[in-house]
């Protein structure tokens, strides 16, 4: 059965007039009411007919990227490697496609409402940068609608975020649980033991892979430090007693120097604070971006500790600003431009997608000055 105007005008709660003037966009309506009505449309998968429909479908050298923060670098390279590729040797002929950036502030709603809009708007491809909300109810949603996107074509490309089964999207995901675990492993290579990690909002999966990443590594530390305890042929002494005492501090710290916070300086900042008072003794702090380990470094100079003499910090994504920190930041460099440039050239077709779909992109360690054996 066709979905008419007054279904969607029924299921959004306003009058058809209202649905009218959010689709035409020649009147404005309050956002809650905006987006009640967009959802509505999303829901019932209204599409115009007779003349808005083809002017709808002759937007289609529209290209939408979605990111969570513009004004986070990590983001804003992505974005502009993205566009570089959109326009250039190989595009259409005579004609200029234009980019649009969604920014989402990492509302779900907000990102299901974009793609409601560039759907409406027949876009000719999609690209979501960074990690998903691990969220059932979202997933789903985030589901249907890509599927409805590519059935549209509408070429849909996931930059930074893991797969989504049952779709057409091709993902690039950034191999994060292994940078995690790399950063972790030097650490503990550099004899440090009591490590604090601060990480991301909890329902990121960014935040759970890079986590399980310094959980793998903690467990394997531990592992070997109590496998040492034991000595090579079962014997026991000072020296292995002091490796089964690092597998047991290694371990508490695994479980109990773990704080979450937002992507931002000052949950970096202010989460260092907590771990010093949970652990005094702390040699170091892995951060779960590099604007959150400038956040923990102000934190510890702030408390009269020294970078790396005192405590040893370490980031993650090898921001423009890392190398130039003081001291230069440890951290696992993604590369942010090539991946996004490499989802712009997929999604203009001038690339072509990888096996299945899905291509892991894997980082670097950068060992910098702000990583050191610790102290004593």
């Amino acid at each position: 059965m066709t979905v008419t105007l007054a279904d969607v005008a029924a299921r959004a709660r306003v009058s058809p007039a209202t649905v009218s003037r959010v689709l035409n966009g020649n009147y404005p309506v309050a956002a809650a009411t905006r987006e009640r009505v967009l959802r509505a449309v999303d829901e019932l998968d209204y599409v115009l007919n007779g003349p808005a429909s083809a002017l709808a479908a002759a937007t289609s050298d529209l290209v939408g990227i979605l990111v969570n923060d513009i004004a986070d670098p990590f983001f804003g390279i992505m974005a502009g490697a993205v566009q570089s590729e959109i326009v250039g040797p190989g595009g259409r002929a005579g004609g200029e496609r234009l980019a649009v950036v969604c920014n989402t502030g990492g509302s779900p709603e907000r990102e299901l409402t974009y793609l409601t809009l560039l759907q409406r708007q027949r876009a000719a491809a999609v690209v979501l940068t960074g990690g998903a909300v691990e969220d059932p109810v979202h997933a789903a949603a985030m589901t249907a609608k890509l599927q409805r996107l590519g059935d549209a074509g509408t070429r849909v490309v996931l930059c930074g975020r893991p797969p989504v089964p049952g779709t057409d999207a091709v993902a690039l995901a950034f191999d994060n649980r292994g940078g995690g675990q790399r950063l972790t492993e030097h650490l503990l290579s550099l004899g440090h033991r009591r490590i604090g990690y601060i990480a991301g909002p909890e329902e990121r999966t960014t935040t759970r892979d890079r986590l399980e990443g310094h959980r793998a590594a903690m467990a394997a530390g531990a592992g070997a430090g109590a496998k040492g305890s034991a000595g090579a042929n079962g014997s026991s002494g000072a020296g292995s007693a002091g490796a089964g005492s690092a597998g047991a501090e290694i371990a508490r710290a695994a479980e109990s120097l773990v704080v979450h916070g937002p992507y931002d300086r000052q949950s970096g900042f202010d989460a260092t604070l907590e771990l010093l008072w949970r652990d005094p003794g702390l040699t170091a702090v892995v951060a779960a971006n590099d604007t959150v380990a400038l956040g923990a470094c102000a934190a510890l100079r702030d408390q009269g500790l020294r970078i790396p003499q005192d405590v040893s910090v370490a980031g993650f994504d090898d921001l423009p600003f890392s190398v130039d920190a003081m001291p230069a930041l440890t951290t696992v460099r993604l590369p942010l431009f090539e991946a996004g440039a490499r989802a712009g050239r997929i999604a203009m077709s001038r690339e072509n997608p990888p096996p299945g779909g899905i291509a892991t992109v894997r980082g670097e360690l950068m060992v910098r000055g702000s990583t050191a054996r610790p102290r004593g």
